[in-house]
């Protein structure tokens, strides 16, 4: 069974920054770097939307939001990916996901707030 942990979510006031890792895990063989993974959130009242994806071959995609300003990245000896979140505002406040392999982690908070 596949599990996805994410961590590094928090307070952060406007304009810092955040580091946020999905860990993945589970029994018998994992090909983790065979997966395309991604991370979406989920504002209060909102969608859920995708904010990056990483390919399995290492090509990436961004939203329109936060192009220029998060970096996805992967390592596939650590089945962990990562996003960079930098000069955050108040609009990126939300529940961040990992999904991948036809799975989703469960959420980390991230609060941008003064």
């Amino acid at each position: 069974q596949v599990q996805l942990v994410e961590s590094g979510g928090g307070l952060v006031q406007p304009g810092g920054s955040l580091r946020l890792s999905c860990v993945v895990s589970g029994s018998g063989f994992i090909n983790f770097s065979a997966n395309d993974m991604a991370w979406y959130r989920q504002a209060p009242g909102k969608q859920r939307d995708l904010v990056a994806q990483v390919f399995s071959g290492g090509i990436t995609n961004y939203a329109e939001t936060v192009k220029g300003r998060f970096t996805i990245s992967r390592d596939n000896a650590k089945r962990t990916v990562y996003l960079q979140m930098n000069r955050l505002k108040p609009e990126d406040t939300a529940v961040y996901y990992c999904k991948g392999m036809n799975k989703w982690g469960k959420g980390t908070l991230v609060t941008v707030s003064s």
